[in-house]
């Protein structure tokens, strides 16, 4: 049989037990809040604003005779950015998505067609500072064979280049600039003659690049600009490095790397934006224009739209008017842990464990003043009531009975009375829990005969001192949001509860009563009195 452990010990493992479960629960609490603020993006601030755009492609093309199939590539997952809403207009149009490896597309199919076909894609977006990962390495490209005089100026074109690079973005870069140089060389000359169009000079770049075995591809974009209308997309660059294992991305016309600030991935599949069976001579226009949202409806729009799970079994998914009265019901825990530190760090003494918590939830509808004198005037009327029936020698169910009807009409009364006065704030004294104010004429009556007037009138201020206090923590807008939209940090609140749970030491109130008793023990001591 092993021997059993001293009490000291065991208290001691106890405690350990205590703090570890603390700080378990905590962490659970801490956890959950940093992943939905810094993963999901909730929002930490009230009425906390966020950046939305709308972006709409409109695809304006005359139809042939005959069936019509329109196939216009739209966003994936772009960098910075996060879809969350999607509307498609192609009315009598048969309507498909397609998606590929880095492709994404709408397919639309008519069997007929009259007159000006006009097709609409729009898109809600917000910023979302995420990075897509291609983990994909490409293959390296093969070269072709070109004809004189083009094989040789390709040739010596990338010679020229790769003496001003040192890996393939400068190379890419270098070459870039080449292409759009003011005064070209006569390599650069031979090999754009013919071109007409700002693709035709990023798609050449891609195939000189590919002579060399270096890996690259086109991608299109918008660069959002508030009230942009009539915007198209712009071609942009990017060399695959092989050392960082990533796609870099360059200015098809500078070189320079990096996308603009505000610059919106469209498409990154290596086909044309927009295809149109049987006519090439399709257009399509952009426009994007900036409003701003409420964060937290842009957020939950977002988990929406990524994975309905993910918002479902939370208080947002909650009808709106469950959501108030949850909103409600989320901050009793922190009038409570208000009220615990009042009471057993500081030493304010109440009626009730919680009654204060409940009569300052009453304070959001009346005020911090105005709900005091209703509080306090229904109280004295209650208790005058209170000791006539003391005379009465009641029995304590029947006597509480009667206080509660009491009560009751004295509420009724007070309503009516400040309505006649235009006192509005007088109505709201309905909601005052009857219950708490019947028990707590009980307890001051009780207390009053038992230990005096000044006994009871000292925990009477104190449960309202403690009351007004919790309102105003319970006020705190900036605490409210927190709580309804981080439910999770009330397990926070629990572990500090618990570990205040084992504090037995003095409290405030305490050390400032028995101040007297603590002397100097210098001062007192018998050798000072005597002689030498």
């Amino acid at each position: 049989m092993a021997p059993a452990l001293p009490p000291g010990t065991q208290a001691h493992m106890k405690k350990t037990h205590l703090y570890l479960l603390a700080l378990i629960i905590a962490a659970i609490g801490f956890g959950a809040f940093a992943y939905k603020w810094k993963v999901l993006k909730f929002p930490v601030l009230p009425n906390e604003q966020t950046e939305i755009w709308e972006i709409q492609a409109r695809v304006e093309f005359e139809p042939a005779k005959g069936p019509n199939k329109v196939t216009l590539q739209i966003p994936g997952n772009p960098p910075g950015y996060a879809v969350i809403n999607e509307n498609f207009l192609a009315r009598d149009y048969g309507m498909s998505i397609e998606s590929g490896k880095g492709s994404r597309a709408v397919q639309w199919q008519i069997r007929r067609a009259r007159g000006t076909q006009a097709l609409y894609y729009r898109a809600t977006v917000y910023r979302d500072q995420h990075e897509v990962i291609d983990a994909a390495e490409p293959k390296p490209p093969t070269p072709k064979t070109y004809e004189e005089p083009f094989a040789t100026a390709r040739a010596g074109l990338l010679d020229a280049v790769r003496e001003k690079s040192v890996d393939s973005a400068s190379f890419a870069g270098e070459l870039v600039r080449r292409l759009h140089d003011a005064n070209p060389s006569q390599e650069v000359q031979l090999l754009t003659e013919s071109f007409n169009s700002e693709h035709d000079r990023v798609k050449l770049s891609k195939e000189l690049l590919a002579d060399r075995q270096i890996a690259a591809r086109i991608v299109y974009g918008l660069e959002l600009v508030e009230q942009d209308t009539g915007s198209t997309l712009l071609p942009f660059l990017q060399v695959w490095d092989g050392e960082r294992k990533t796609w870099r991305t360059l200015n098809a016309i500078d070189g320079v790397e990096g996308f603009p600030e505000n610059f919106f991935l469209w498409s990154t599949a290596q086909k044309p934006v927009l295809v149109v069976e049987g006519n090439p001579d399709a257009d399509i226009e952009f426009t994007a224009e900036q409003s701003l949202d409420d964060a937290l409806e842009t957020a939950k729009e977002r988990l929406k739209a990524k994975d309905r799970n993910l918002i479902a079994y939370s208080l947002l998914d909650l009808p709106l008017d469950a959501q108030e009265v949850y909103r409600i019901l989320l901050l009793v825990p922190i009038g409570a842990f208000v009220m615990l530190l009042l009471r057993n760090i500081i030493g304010i003494k109440t009626f009730g464990t919680f009654m204060p918590v409940l009569i300052a939830l009453a304070f959001n509808w009346t005020g911090v003043i105005p709900g005091i004198i209703l509080f306090a005037t229904i109280i004295s009327m209650g208790l005058l009531v209170r000791f006539y029936m003391e005379r009465l020698k009641l029995l304590l169910v029947p006597r509480l009975t009667a206080v509660l009807i009491v009560v009751v009409l004295l509420m009724a009364l007070v309503s009516v009375v400040s309505h006649k006065l235009d006192q509005p704030v007088g109505l709201n004294v309905a909601l005052f829990p009857m219950i708490i104010l019947t028990m707590t004429i009980e307890r001051v009556s009780v207390a009053w005969e038992e230990r005096g007037a000044g006994y009871a009138i000292s925990q009477a201020l104190g449960s309202l001192v403690i009351a007004s206090l919790a309102y105003l923590v319970m006020k705190e807008p900036h605490l409210q949001h927190l709580i309804f939209v981080f439910p999770e940090l009330l397990l926070v609140l629990f572990a500090i509860t618990l570990v205040l749970g084992r504090y037995s030491g003095y409290r405030l109130t305490e050390l400032f009563r028995f101040r007297a008793l603590v002397k100097d023990p210098i001062a007192e001591s018998p050798g000072d009195k005597a002689g030498p």
